[in-house]
């Protein structure tokens, strides 16, 4: 290894990924992943509002059947909500189970229906039109409260909701891992900060290297000796969330990872098709984490947002383009789940945001807010140093 390779190598240890508390035990026992499907799925043909012929007229091509004996109609869920049937064997047991919960008219005030805008103001958490702070996520000021409690983001860069004062490890965990560098070049590395004030920081983000490496190792090992008999694929999503719940069962209280590909402005599919396909493979890795969770799935939970929702209005393409309110997932296996909660409106011609898409009625910091207090006992103090300005609204889900 050269003097330019050593120094770009070292450079790879970026601060994001260093902290004197990322191989501490967590402070809590209760457990938090955020997922953050990026593209703006569309939350109509998930959670599908069957008593309403408005959705039939509004989508007839794309529209999920009312509940039926038939294997592509909706799973019902109550008198006026079903889910999509790709998610027959995973998401729907839990909510059987109690363990799912949906928040329709979820999301943001934000209104500007661009994905980069509005995914960089939830990830902020903080008001609209005052002065924020561009480098302070609501994850890491979520971290802040709980003393010492790891974190870790599942993603190949520190997202804007990881990042502010504390110090977040982040690992992309969707190829294969291959070290960049042996043990030769990383004592190297270390002896060139060993007297330097960065040198235990050094030391600790290659431990935590090493830890993500080995994981990925003993996991892919598992995976070979499964392969003869394993009737689900071990590709995509499903094998990456795997590898999030070996990770947190006993490291990180929270976590977080993203999930992209969800634009659909053409031929998105109704019962089968790309969003299907996608709704299918989401499901078999939050079932796939649940499982590797063990016993800690007790004390877990489990939160899926999206930056904002879709026109109720299929499009001439039969797709759906880029709308305002959303539908937050809530999993978890201490949850109070089995129930559609927070305010709704019956979905009638009229009742739509600027004639188009679900109104905001569930704001996102507000429930994310009672949710937080719930599982982590905040006071209102704490809260406010997360989401300033917000009442949080409980729904009774923990």
């Amino acid at each position: 290894m050269n003097r330019r390779e050593l120094l770009k190598a070292a450079a790879a240890l970026s601060a994001s990924t260093l902290s004197s508390r990322l191989l501490a035990a967590p402070a809590t026992q209760n457990k938090l992943l955020m997922v953050f499907l990026r593209g703006a799925y569309d939350a109509s043909n998930l959670l599908i509002p069957t008593s309403s012929n408005f959705y039939y007229e509004a989508r007839p091509n794309i529209a999920i059947a009312k509940p039926s004996e038939s294997l592509d109609s909706a799973l019902l869920l109550d008198a006026d909500w079903g889910l999509h049937p790709a998610l027959r064997t995973s998401i729907y047991p839990m909510f059987q189970k109690g363990e799912a919960a949906f928040i329709p008219f979820a999301g943001t005030d934000d209104v500007s229906r661009s994905h980069f805008e509005t995914q960089d103001s939830i990830e902020l958490g903080q008001p609209l039109n005052t002065t924020r702070n561009l480098h302070s996520g609501f994850l890491n000021r979520l971290a802040a409260q709980l003393n010492g409690a790891a974190a870790m983001s599942f993603t190949d860069q520190l997202p804007l909701i990881m990042q502010g004062s504390q110090q977040i490890a982040n690992a992309g965990l969707r190829v294969k891992g291959k070290n960049s560098m042996d043990a030769r070049q990383s004592a190297i590395i270390s002896a060139m900060y060993g007297q330097t004030g960065l040198a235990q920081q050094v030391s600790e983000g290659f431990a935590v290297r090493d830890e993500v490496m080995r994981s990925q190792q003993q996991a892919e090992q598992n995976e070979m000796m499964q392969a003869d008999r394993n009737a689900l694929s071990t590709k995509g999503f499903e094998l990456e969330a795997r590898r999030v719940a070996k990770l947190m069962r006993d490291k990180y209280a929270l976590g977080f990872i993203d999930v992209g590909g969800w634009d659909t402005h053409v031929n998105q599919g109704g019962a089968s098709g790309a969003l299907a396909n996608k709704f299918e493979e989401l499901g078999r890795g939050l079932a796939a984490y649940q499982q590797e969770m063990g016993t800690s799935w007790r004390n877990t939970t489990v939160v899926v947002i999206s930056e904002f929702g879709r026109t109720f209005r299929e499009n001439g393409k039969r797709g759906t383009d880029h709308g305002h309110g959303s539908v937050y997932w809530v999993l978890g296996g201490g949850i109070k789940g089995g129930r559609i909660v927070g305010e709704q409106v019956r979905l009638e011609p009229g009742k739509l945001f600027q004639n188009r898409d679900y109104p905001v009625l569930n704001e996102y910091r507000a429930v994310l807010g009672g949710l937080f207090s719930g599982i982590f006992g905040l006071n209102e103090k704490q809260l406010q140093e997360i989401f300033v300005g917000v009442k949080a609204r409980d729904f009774g889900l923990i």
